[in-house]
Protein backbone atom coordinates (compact mmCIF):
# COMPACT_ATOMS: atom_id res chain seq x y z
CA UNK A 1 0.00 0.00 0.00
CA UNK A 2 1.29 3.74 -0.42
CA UNK A 3 2.01 5.28 2.72
CA UNK A 4 1.18 8.54 1.73
CA UNK A 5 -0.34 9.75 5.03
CA UNK A 6 1.56 11.88 7.12
CA UNK A 7 2.97 10.77 11.47
CA UNK A 8 0.86 12.04 14.38
CA UNK A 9 2.69 12.90 17.26
CA UNK A 10 0.70 13.46 20.85
CA UNK A 11 3.24 13.94 23.69
CA UNK A 12 2.42 14.86 26.97
CA UNK A 13 -0.85 16.46 25.99
CA UNK A 14 -3.46 17.48 28.88
CA UNK A 15 -7.11 19.47 27.85
CA UNK A 16 -8.87 21.10 30.34
CA UNK A 17 -12.36 22.39 30.36
CA UNK A 18 -12.72 25.23 33.02
CA UNK A 19 -11.51 22.86 36.19
CA UNK A 20 -12.54 19.84 34.63
CA UNK A 21 -9.81 17.47 33.45
CA UNK A 22 -11.08 15.71 30.32
CA UNK A 23 -7.17 14.14 29.53
CA UNK A 24 -3.98 13.67 31.53
CA UNK A 25 -0.68 13.51 29.58
CA UNK A 26 -1.55 11.31 27.07
CA UNK A 27 1.10 10.55 24.54
CA UNK A 28 1.05 8.61 21.02
CA UNK A 29 3.18 8.80 18.45
CA UNK A 30 1.38 7.06 15.29
CA UNK A 31 3.04 6.58 11.96
CA UNK A 32 2.34 7.75 8.49
CA UNK A 33 -0.37 5.42 6.59
CA UNK A 34 -1.36 3.78 9.86
CA UNK A 35 -4.75 2.90 10.85
CA UNK A 36 -5.29 3.07 14.83
CA UNK A 37 -7.83 2.97 16.64
CA UNK A 38 -9.24 4.57 20.19
CA UNK A 39 -11.18 2.40 22.33
CA UNK A 40 -13.17 2.91 25.74
CA UNK A 41 -15.55 3.62 27.66
CA UNK A 42 -18.21 6.53 27.52
CA UNK A 43 -16.43 9.60 28.75
CA UNK A 44 -13.01 8.35 28.27
CA UNK A 45 -11.78 11.47 26.40
CA UNK A 46 -11.51 9.70 23.56
CA UNK A 47 -13.53 11.90 21.44
CA UNK A 48 -11.85 15.02 23.38
CA UNK A 49 -7.90 13.61 22.16
CA UNK A 50 -9.79 13.35 18.37
CA UNK A 51 -10.65 17.10 18.57
CA UNK A 52 -7.43 17.98 19.59
CA UNK A 53 -5.89 16.53 16.74
CA UNK A 54 -7.91 18.10 14.77
CA UNK A 55 -7.21 21.18 15.83
CA UNK A 56 -10.48 22.42 17.62
CA UNK A 57 -9.46 21.94 21.07
CA UNK A 58 -6.47 23.61 22.34
CA UNK A 59 -4.44 21.53 25.16
CA UNK A 60 -3.32 23.14 28.11
CA UNK A 61 -0.28 21.30 28.42
CA UNK A 62 2.31 19.54 26.08
CA UNK A 63 1.79 19.58 22.18
CA UNK A 64 0.03 17.63 19.15
CA UNK A 65 2.17 17.76 16.00
CA UNK A 66 1.37 16.41 12.14
CA UNK A 67 3.77 15.97 10.08
CA UNK A 68 6.80 17.85 12.40
CA UNK A 69 4.49 21.33 12.75
CA UNK A 70 3.20 21.92 15.54
CA UNK A 71 -1.24 21.72 15.83
CA UNK A 72 -2.96 24.79 16.66
CA UNK A 73 -6.08 24.93 14.81
CA UNK A 74 -7.83 23.10 11.84
CA UNK A 75 -6.35 22.17 8.53
CA UNK A 76 -7.49 20.61 5.41
CA UNK A 77 -4.77 18.02 5.81
CA UNK A 78 -6.85 16.92 8.97
CA UNK A 79 -10.06 15.61 7.45
CA UNK A 80 -12.79 14.92 10.10
CA UNK A 81 -15.64 12.52 9.34
CA UNK A 82 -18.32 12.61 12.23
CA UNK A 83 -20.41 10.69 13.62
CA UNK A 84 -24.12 12.31 12.30
CA UNK A 85 -24.57 12.58 8.86
CA UNK A 86 -26.20 15.86 9.51
CA UNK A 87 -22.67 17.38 8.85
CA UNK A 88 -23.65 17.15 4.63
CA UNK A 89 -25.13 20.33 3.86
CA UNK A 90 -28.93 19.18 3.15
CA UNK A 91 -29.73 22.00 0.49
CA UNK A 92 -26.55 20.57 -1.85
CA UNK A 93 -26.43 17.31 -3.81
CA UNK A 94 -23.78 14.85 -3.24
CA UNK A 95 -21.98 15.91 -6.32
CA UNK A 96 -21.95 19.52 -4.76
CA UNK A 97 -21.12 18.26 -1.33
CA UNK A 98 -18.24 16.24 -2.35
CA UNK A 99 -16.83 19.46 -4.08
CA UNK A 100 -17.48 21.99 -1.75
CA UNK A 101 -14.17 21.97 -0.24
CA UNK A 102 -11.95 22.00 -3.66
CA UNK A 103 -14.08 24.79 -4.54
CA UNK A 104 -13.29 26.99 -1.38
CA UNK A 105 -9.84 25.96 -1.77
CA UNK A 106 -9.94 27.52 -5.05
CA UNK A 107 -9.47 24.35 -7.42
CA UNK A 108 -9.91 25.02 -10.89
CA UNK A 109 -13.05 23.77 -11.96
CA UNK A 110 -11.85 20.46 -14.44
CA UNK A 111 -9.73 18.85 -11.57
CA UNK A 112 -12.22 19.25 -9.39
CA UNK A 113 -15.02 17.46 -11.72
CA UNK A 114 -12.22 14.92 -11.96
CA UNK A 115 -11.25 14.57 -7.93
CA UNK A 116 -15.14 14.75 -7.24
CA UNK A 117 -15.66 11.77 -10.23
CA UNK A 118 -12.99 9.85 -8.42
CA UNK A 119 -14.04 10.19 -5.18
CA UNK A 120 -17.69 9.41 -5.50
CA UNK A 121 -16.63 5.62 -7.24
CA UNK A 122 -14.52 5.13 -4.43
CA UNK A 123 -17.25 5.25 -1.92
CA UNK A 124 -19.65 3.59 -4.51
CA UNK A 125 -22.22 6.63 -5.29
CA UNK A 126 -21.44 7.91 -8.52
CA UNK A 127 -25.11 6.63 -9.36
CA UNK A 128 -26.56 9.17 -6.21
CA UNK A 129 -24.30 12.01 -7.41
CA UNK A 130 -27.16 14.31 -8.21
CA UNK A 131 -29.45 13.09 -5.12
CA UNK A 132 -29.97 15.33 -1.90
CA UNK A 133 -28.60 14.02 1.32
CA UNK A 134 -32.51 13.75 2.49
CA UNK A 135 -32.75 11.17 -0.35
CA UNK A 136 -30.01 9.19 1.01
CA UNK A 137 -30.16 6.00 3.23
CA UNK A 138 -27.91 6.55 6.62
CA UNK A 139 -25.22 4.39 5.11
CA UNK A 140 -25.01 6.46 1.95
CA UNK A 141 -24.70 9.58 3.52
CA UNK A 142 -21.60 8.72 5.54
CA UNK A 143 -20.45 7.54 2.18
CA UNK A 144 -20.75 11.25 0.70
CA UNK A 145 -19.16 12.97 4.01
CA UNK A 146 -16.19 10.27 3.68
CA UNK A 147 -16.34 11.23 -0.01
CA UNK A 148 -16.50 15.15 0.67
CA UNK A 149 -13.40 14.65 3.47
CA UNK A 150 -11.54 12.59 0.97
CA UNK A 151 -11.63 15.30 -1.87
CA UNK A 152 -9.52 17.63 -0.15
CA UNK A 153 -6.98 14.84 -0.12
CA UNK A 154 -5.78 14.93 3.56
CA UNK A 155 -3.32 13.39 5.42
CA UNK A 156 -4.97 12.16 7.82
CA UNK A 157 -8.50 11.19 8.61
CA UNK A 158 -9.88 11.87 12.12
CA UNK A 159 -13.14 9.70 12.38
CA UNK A 160 -15.39 9.91 15.30
CA UNK A 161 -17.88 7.45 15.49
CA UNK A 162 -18.72 7.05 11.57
CA UNK A 163 -20.98 4.10 12.13
CA UNK A 164 -22.46 4.53 15.45
CA UNK A 165 -25.65 5.00 13.83
CA UNK A 166 -26.07 2.56 11.36
CA UNK A 167 -27.80 -0.48 11.32
CA UNK A 168 -25.85 -3.91 12.11
CA UNK A 169 -25.78 -4.56 8.44
CA UNK A 170 -24.80 -1.63 7.03
CA UNK A 171 -22.23 -1.06 9.75
CA UNK A 172 -20.32 -4.19 7.90
CA UNK A 173 -20.48 -3.34 5.01
CA UNK A 174 -19.17 0.05 5.86
CA UNK A 175 -16.30 -1.71 7.89
CA UNK A 176 -15.56 -3.43 4.72
CA UNK A 177 -15.04 -0.38 2.43
CA UNK A 178 -13.18 1.96 4.73
CA UNK A 179 -10.21 -1.18 4.83
CA UNK A 180 -10.65 -0.49 1.01
CA UNK A 181 -10.15 2.95 0.93
CA UNK A 182 -8.30 3.59 3.26
CA UNK A 183 -5.82 0.98 1.50
CA UNK A 184 -6.32 2.68 -1.75
CA UNK A 185 -5.44 6.16 -0.66
CA UNK A 186 -2.71 5.38 1.82
CA UNK A 187 -4.28 7.95 4.22
CA UNK A 188 -3.05 7.87 8.37
CA UNK A 189 -6.64 7.22 9.80
CA UNK A 190 -7.52 7.95 13.75
CA UNK A 191 -10.64 6.05 14.38
CA UNK A 192 -12.71 5.90 17.44
CA UNK A 193 -15.03 3.85 18.52
CA UNK A 194 -16.61 1.76 21.54
CA UNK A 195 -17.28 -1.48 19.38
CA UNK A 196 -13.91 -3.63 20.04
CA UNK A 197 -14.82 -5.93 17.26
CA UNK A 198 -14.94 -3.11 15.01
CA UNK A 199 -11.40 -2.25 16.04
CA UNK A 200 -10.01 -5.65 15.84
CA UNK A 201 -11.82 -5.74 12.21
CA UNK A 202 -9.60 -1.61 10.96
CA UNK A 203 -6.95 -1.01 13.26
CA UNK A 204 -2.83 -1.67 12.90
CA UNK A 205 -3.06 -0.90 16.55
CA UNK A 206 -5.75 -0.04 19.00
CA UNK A 207 -5.01 2.65 21.87
CA UNK A 208 -7.16 1.77 24.87
CA UNK A 209 -7.84 4.71 27.32
CA UNK A 210 -9.12 4.72 31.08
CA UNK A 211 -12.00 6.17 32.16
CA UNK A 212 -12.55 9.52 32.90
CA UNK A 213 -12.53 12.19 33.91
CA UNK A 214 -8.50 12.44 33.93
CA UNK A 215 -8.34 9.90 31.20
CA UNK A 216 -5.47 8.52 30.03
CA UNK A 217 -3.95 6.17 27.54
CA UNK A 218 -3.94 2.51 29.24
CA UNK A 219 -2.30 0.22 26.43
CA UNK A 220 -1.55 0.24 23.29
CA UNK A 221 -2.65 -3.20 21.43
CA UNK A 222 -0.91 -4.60 17.60
CA UNK A 223 -3.23 -5.86 15.75
CA UNK A 224 -0.89 -7.69 13.19
CA UNK A 225 -3.97 -10.08 11.88
CA UNK A 226 -4.09 -10.88 8.41
CA UNK A 227 -6.74 -8.88 6.32
CA UNK A 228 -9.64 -9.03 5.68
CA UNK A 229 -10.14 -10.29 9.06
CA UNK A 230 -12.43 -13.05 10.69
CA UNK A 231 -13.71 -12.36 14.54
CA UNK A 232 -13.78 -16.23 14.56
CA UNK A 233 -10.67 -17.25 14.23
CA UNK A 234 -8.68 -18.20 17.53
CA UNK A 235 -6.42 -14.79 17.67
CA UNK A 236 -9.21 -12.52 17.10
CA UNK A 237 -11.06 -14.12 19.70
CA UNK A 238 -8.13 -13.74 21.91
CA UNK A 239 -7.56 -10.08 21.61
CA UNK A 240 -11.04 -9.49 21.54
CA UNK A 241 -11.30 -11.31 25.34
CA UNK A 242 -8.22 -9.40 26.48
CA UNK A 243 -10.00 -6.06 25.15
CA UNK A 244 -12.99 -6.99 26.89
CA UNK A 245 -10.96 -7.28 30.20
CA UNK A 246 -8.89 -3.85 29.77
CA UNK A 247 -12.33 -2.25 29.10
CA UNK A 248 -14.36 -3.96 31.32
CA UNK A 249 -11.75 -2.93 33.82
CA UNK A 250 -12.78 0.65 33.12
CA UNK A 251 -16.76 0.17 33.14
CA UNK A 252 -16.45 -1.40 36.22
CA UNK A 253 -14.61 1.80 37.52
CA UNK A 254 -16.98 4.06 36.11
CA UNK A 255 -20.42 2.20 37.45
CA UNK A 256 -18.05 2.33 41.06
CA UNK A 257 -17.89 6.32 40.80
CA UNK A 258 -21.42 6.56 39.98
CA UNK A 259 -22.44 4.27 42.92
CA UNK A 260 -24.18 1.56 40.23
CA UNK A 261 -21.74 -1.53 41.24
CA UNK A 262 -20.32 -3.16 44.67
CA UNK A 263 -16.99 -2.91 43.64
CA UNK A 264 -16.58 -5.94 42.12
CA UNK A 265 -16.70 -7.01 37.87
CA UNK A 266 -20.36 -7.75 38.07
CA UNK A 267 -22.63 -8.33 35.36
CA UNK A 268 -23.40 -4.91 34.44
CA UNK A 269 -20.09 -3.95 33.96
CA UNK A 270 -19.09 -7.03 31.75
CA UNK A 271 -22.27 -6.47 29.56
CA UNK A 272 -21.39 -3.01 29.00
CA UNK A 273 -17.82 -4.19 28.20
CA UNK A 274 -19.35 -6.53 25.72
CA UNK A 275 -19.40 -9.88 27.58
CA UNK A 276 -22.92 -11.26 28.28
CA UNK A 277 -23.20 -12.10 32.04
CA UNK A 278 -24.55 -15.58 31.18
CA UNK A 279 -21.40 -16.35 29.08
CA UNK A 280 -18.92 -15.35 31.89
CA UNK A 281 -21.36 -17.76 34.23
CA UNK A 282 -20.58 -20.84 31.19
CA UNK A 283 -16.97 -20.06 31.46
CA UNK A 284 -17.03 -20.70 34.93
CA UNK A 285 -18.56 -23.88 35.15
Amino acid sequence: MNRSGSPVSVRDVDIRFDDFVAVRQANLDIAGGEFVCLLGPSGCGKSTLLNAIAGFVKPVGGEVTCAGARVTGPDVSRGVVFQSAEALFPWLTVRQNVDFGPRMRGVGKAQRASAVDRYLAMVGLSHSADRFPGQLSGGMRQRAQLARVLANEPSVVLMDEPFGALDAQTRLVMQVELDRIWRETGATIVFVTHDIGEAILLGDRIVTMTAGPSAAIKNVYPCDLPRPRDLTDPASAALFRQLREDIGTEVARTLRAQGLDDGHDGPDARQAAGRPADEDRRTRR
